[in-house]
């Protein structure tokens, strides 16, 4: 079987047992080629999808950076190539699915790797050996509480001297293996206490059967807790995602950076949460069990629902403001005030893709009606980072929620905001009258509030809308309204930005000479704000029309113009693109050999860019001119 899926309660072990015989099989050699590890997080609010695993398992594979390309379909594309090269056989740990499609696209379609997934629900629908977990047997719960014992100290023969006691204690904790690492953890702390004594606690404890016996379990470990450590632990259940970078976690709880991380490394000895090492930085993750417990703790009381409330304000803040500065980054231009943290684009994206899941998320708690205006000015901070990453279906989940929120407030700028951001997402995952839809609603929401200059932004993304509906002139209409109200309110930028889309356009419906014209006038207005991107983007656009209209030689001159830019950017992409259209020109024009050595060039971006499709078809235009 290429794939194997063990099923069974939240805390198992399903892990513990995936992970322990995935050590055993690279012991033994089974898998020369290596290993690779995803946890999905199925059973969060923001679980993560097969798009974003795939990332990560490329990076994994040594894929990151300017290596990694920039379309879902270009990564799905790389990972299952390089899967394919590898003769070697290779494992993949898929953790904690909810449902077969999170993992199906990531099988590889070789049979000499295998994939070892584990979910919470028995995964039917794959083609896989199906492997049950339940808790563990009297003599297993038992010996478990011994061994977790003697681990830490060798004398420890407490389990052996109370086996009457320790039998009890397996029977409380239901042997539910998390539950027993807790309880264990609880007695290495209390070295010189009986296991009777706490026996004794356990048995006072409300709704012993709860959750598998590890409702007590946990109220007794809370209750151990010095005051901090359990501040800290019921805050960071509040947190929208399971897992959260030190620098959140101290933003929750007020706390300085080094005093939470202290208090972290307790939770963490205590297996409430657990140290998940990336990078040069350490996040925290806690069990889906005990986030519902620390959530209930805050709920049952009034005066920690204040405290609660807080605390969920202040992160809230902090995921705004940084989210803010590196979006501010992102945009950044010369002459622009310099962004707060962020030195660089690289920064900016870094930190967004630490935090992703949690940013996402808490823009969700825009349909609280406490948290709404904060929540829905990030939104707005996320819409160039979603479409950088191309994650378009996080992109509709924000807008959808910053949209809902803003509409009951009665705030209807930033409803049109939202409307305009969720017709960007719909157009760009193909959906375009329901995209054209929405930026009318946007357009004619601006319009009402007399805000010529978010009106002009909707008209433009209308007019993206419509081209990809091939309604042509009703785009190329759209397109100029947008630029005349640019150039009214004296947005010279953004009106650049609609002069190139409406070169498009013009060279879409076969208006060349006029198509020529408009990318001209992007490219005089991107030098004039000092946008060097865009002003690649124009000599770009500018070279391809001047192509459609006969006029090679100048196109190619065009181009040149434009790889400068580009690779100012690094950006190998479009630099790849770019030399791909140099070389239809030198076709074109007939001159086959320097036509082929920029089909080799634009191959080598494409591979640069991590774009496989692009490079092969590249180079393949290069081989037919040998």
């Amino acid at each position: 079987m290429v794939i194997c899926a063990v099923s069974g309660l939240g805390g198992i072990g399903k892990t513990s047992l995936a992970l322990c015989a995935a050590h055993q099989a690279v012991r033994d050699g089974w898998f020369p080629g290596g290993t690779l590890f995803v946890d999905f997080r199925g059973y969060d609010e923001d679980p993560v999808t097969a798009d974003q695993a795939v990332v990560a398992l490329l990076d994994g594979m040594g894929v990151r950076g300017a290596d990694l390309p920039q379309t879902v379909a270009g990564q799905y594309g790389l990972f299952r190539r390089l899967l394919a090269e590898e003769r070697e056989s290779m494992l993949l740990v898929l953790d904690n699915a909810s449902d077969a499609g999170q993992v199906m696209p990531l099988v590889p379609g070789t049979d000499h790797h295998r994939v070892l997934v584990t979910s919470r629900d028995r995964l039917t629908e794959l083609d896989a050996q199906l492997i049950d977990l339940d808790v563990l047997n009297a003599a297993d719960a038992a010996n478990l509480i011994d061994r977790s014992l003697r681990l830490s100290d060798r004398s420890d023969d407490r389990a052996t001297r109370e086996p009457e006691a320790v039998s009890e204690l397996a029977t409380l904790c239901g042997h539910h293996p998390l539950a027993l690492r807790i309880t264990a953890g609880m007695l290495r702390k209390r070295r010189h206490r009986s296991v009777a004594s706490l026996v004794d606690e356990l048995r006072g404890a409300e709704d012993v059967t709860a959750a598998v016996g590890l409702r007590p379990v946990l109220e007794a470990a809370y209750r151990q807790l010095p005051s901090e450590q359990a501040r800290l632990l019921r805050l960071l259940a509040l947190a929208p995602a399971a897992e959260v970078s030190g620098e959140t976690a101290a933003a929750t709880a007020d706390l300085s950076v080094d005093r939470t991380f202290d208090l972290l490394e307790e939770l963490a000895a205590s297996h409430l949460v657990t140290p998940v090492p990336g990078g040069t930085n350490v996040r925290w993750r806690m069990h889906d069990l005990v986030r519902v417990f620390g959530a209930g703790v805050v709920t049952g009381d009034a005066g920690l629902r204040e405290e609660g409330e807080a605390a969920r304000e202040r992160m809230l803040e902090f995921y705004y403001r940084w989210a803010d500065a590196a979006d501010d980054r992102l945009q950044w231009l010369p002459g622009k005030p310099e962004p707060e943290r962020f030195a660089d684009r690289a920064g900016a994206l870094a930190w967004f893709d630490g935090e992703r899941a949690g940013l996402v998320a808490a823009v969700q708690w825009a349909r609280e009606e406490r948290y709404a205006d904060t929540a829905v000015r990030l939104s707005q901070c996320l819409t160039e980072y979603l479409n950088w990453r191309r994650s378009f279906d996080d992109k509709i989940t924000v807008c959808g929620a910053a949209r809902e929120a803003a509409h009951r407030a009665g705030d209807q700028v930033s409803e049109a905001i939202a409307w305009n951001g969720l017709g960007n997402a719909r157009r760009q995952t193909g959906r375009a009258d329901e995209a054209i839809d929405a930026h009318t609603h946007a357009r004619n929401l601006f319009h009402t509030v007399g805000d010529r200059h978010r009106e002009a932004t909707a008209w433009g993304s209308l007019g993206g809308a419509l081209q990809v509906a091939g309604r042509a002139d009703e785009a190329i209409n759209a397109h100029t309204h947008a630029r005349n109200l640019f150039h009214t309110v004296g947005d010279r930028h953004r009106e650049a930005m609609t002069w190139n889309n409406l070169g498009i356009a013009l060279q879409e419906a076969g208006r060349a000479d006029e198509a020529i014209n408009a990318h001209a006038h992007a490219r005089e207005l991107h030098q004039t704000v000092g946008d060097r991107h865009g002003e690649a983007t124009a000599w770009n656009n500018l070279g391809a029309a001047l192509g459609e209209a006969g006029r090679e030689e100048e196109a190619v001159e065009v181009f040149e113009k434009a790889l400068g830019g580009y690779r100012e950017f690094e950006d190998w992409y479009e630099t790849g693109q770019t030399l791909y259209n140099l070389a239809l020109a030198h076709e074109d024009a007939a001159r086959p050999a320097e036509a082929r050595t920029h089909f080799v060039q634009s191959a080598d971006a494409f591979t640069r860019a991590n774009a496989p499709t692009e490079a092969a078809e590249a180079q393949s235009a290069a081989d037919a001119l040998t």
